[in-house]
């Protein structure tokens, strides 16, 4: 049986919180049976409020449901997993940075290509956000992680739409065309970030 879910953390976490002095050996199990490297791919909807506020919710969630239909496959021909989904976005992991940078691109093609067909107001577009590193990882729930929260970030609130965002640290184990990229930096929330935009 598989020990790496939420339930088991939080007993950990409830033992780490009561037996203080064995803090560093509950740490050593957390990261034994949670911790994984992987490349992060978070993945946004651009408009959500204002398609939401013209449009209604039903029609946005079936804007969402389209997208499902186009980004699934293309994460799983990438090796990708899907770690979870909330609302307009995906979380998905990936066994390195350039499988996560392929399912980015690939994704803004067959999004671009389904928007000939359809009328504006059912347009899709995606902000994307990279990250790569250590992270807990809860199986098919949840994962934590400096690089997880990173990703988020870059893909929920600073890319524009059509944009691909990498960390620094996904940028450095991109074994790719590092030329198709330029340095990015922004200031949000007390946090100066380096990021790396694809510009070709």
């Amino acid at each position: 049986m598989k020990t790496n879910n939420r339930a088991y953390l939080q007993k950990l976490l409830q033992e780490r919180n009561e037996r203080p002095e064995k803090a560093a050996e509950i740490d050593a199990e957390i990261n034994a049976t949670f911790r994984q490297t992987h490349a992060i791919l978070v993945m946004d909807m651009s408009g959500f409020s204002r398609t939401t506020v013209r449009y209604g919710i039903i029609h946005f969630l079936a804007m969402i449901h389209r997208m499902h239909v186009i980004v699934k496959p293309i994460i799983s021909e990438h090796g990708g997993t899907i770690v979870k989904e909330e609302a307009d976005n995906i979380f998905a992991v990936f066994p390195d940075v350039k499988s996560a940078v392929e399912t980015a691109i690939d994704s803004l093609k067959q999004t671009a290509a389904v928007n000939t067909t359809l009328p504006p107001e059912m347009d899709i577009y995606l902000c994307i956000g990279i990250g790569y590193g250590e992270i807990l990882m809860l199986e098919a729930e949840d994962m934590y992680g400096s690089e997880f929260n990173l990703a988020s970030k870059l893909g929920e609130d600073l890319a524009q739409r059509g944009e691909i965002l990498l960390t620094s640290a996904a940028f450095e184990n991109f074994a790719g065309n590092k030329e198709a990229w330029e340095k990015v930096e922004f200031s949000i929330s007390g946090l100066e970030l380096v990021a790396y935009k694809r510009v070709e």
